[in-house]
């Protein structure tokens, strides 16, 4: 799970001597894609609220019916459930993150994979009850793990090598979806703006004040919310911060953990002291998938890669009761970005 939160929600703004009063911060928020999610925007000139809120809840309806694996009629649910290897139609959107999550697996030497869903249901996550597998069942499911395993044929088809090969978007959709919402924001000509969903963000501008947003970063701590950094985002340019965490969705069973975040190469959940990543790109359906893929790998080897691809990235390892963290080369010369 990725937990960010924003610094200043209820923020007053002030007038000062005689100067014009600043346009207020409009807030939205509502629940989707299983989390909630928070929108803060303000524009110089007057935009039309219940457009802003009709126009996001309906993105948000068409982002179901093509992402989502838990609705059976979405078009990646259609695709899973056919064990046709013959090409087959999807929303193009499913083909643009497909291409994405390839390049990201090869960078990261497979440990990030899209197809990991036959393993994902093995061990229990998805109805959230853990399951501790047989070796050997694992072995059975990593038959039909790998993105060599899924073909994009163009944009608009892909096909499985093998019938059962099944699609998992739950680690770059939601960044995808921040950058759609964001889309329809600056669509509507809204170019200052905080998209949060589920704690994954975007933002865009600035202030009214002038000033540059600013967002906390969460205590990696199971069962709690405790303010662990705050982070300055650049003023006036987009910038998305997706963070990926073992610790909030796992189970303890005889003094071992079990994360969500399972490695592609063994089929089995990561067992390092890397804790939490933090990416910040651009592009939000980029930093969902490294952020992901970083912390699959763990510290020194997820540090060594995310040098070689220049990623801005914070990495926060636990060992016992203490937490330390590690900048990349990228984020540590950054001048764009403050972290205190």
């Amino acid at each position: 799970m990725r937990y960010l939160w924003m610094l200043g929600l209820l923020e007053a703004l002030m007038l000062v001597g005689c100067q014009e009063p600043l346009p207020p911060i409009e807030k939205l928020s509502g629940f989707a894609q299983g989390t909630t999610y928070n929108i803060s925007y303000w524009s110089p000139e007057p935009v039309d609220f219940k457009q802003v809120e009709a126009e996001v809840n309906q993105a948000f309806a068409d982002l179901d019916k093509v992402l989502s694996n838990y609705r059976p009629d979405s078009s990646i649910e259609q695709f899973n459930a056919n064990p046709s290897t013959e090409s087959q139609t999807v929303d193009p959107q499913v083909v643009t993150l497909v291409k994405i999550a390839r390049t990201v697996s090869e960078l990261s030497h497979g440990c990030y994979d899209l197809t990991i869903k036959p393993l994902f249901d093995l061990w229990g996550f998805k109805d959230d009850k853990l399951v501790i597998p047989e070796d050997a069942a694992i072995q059975d499911a990593m038959v039909n793990v790998g993105m060599d395993k899924l073909a994009v044929v163009d944009d608009n088809h892909i096909r499985k090598h093998l019938a059962k090969v099944r699609v998992d978007l739950s680690s770059i959709a939601q960044g995808y979806s921040v950058g759609k919402i964001s889309q329809v924001m600056e669509q509507l000509g809204v170019d200052n703006y905080l998209v949060e969903i589920g704690g994954e963000l975007k933002t865009h501008g600035h202030k009214p004040d002038g000033k540059s947003w600013r967002i906390a970063v969460e205590k990696p701590l199971p069962g709690e919310r405790e303010l662990h950094k705050v982070v300055t985002l650049p003023k006036d340019e987009a910038m998305a911060v997706m963070t990926s965490g073992t610790y909030r969705h796992f189970f303890d069973v005889k003094g071992q953990r079990y994360s969500h975040i399972l490695d592609a190469r063994t089929g089995r959940p990561v067992n390092h002291d890397l804790v939490a990543v933090s990416v910040f790109h651009a592009d939000p359906t980029i930093a969902d998938a490294w952020s992901t893929a970083l912390l699959c790998l763990g510290h020194e080897e997820g540090m060594k890669v995310a040098d070689e691809e220049k990623l801005q990235a914070l990495f926060v390892r636990q060992q016992g009761t203490e937490f330390t963290e590690s900048k990349t080369r990228a984020l540590t010369t950054s001048a764009q970005i403050a972290i205190n």
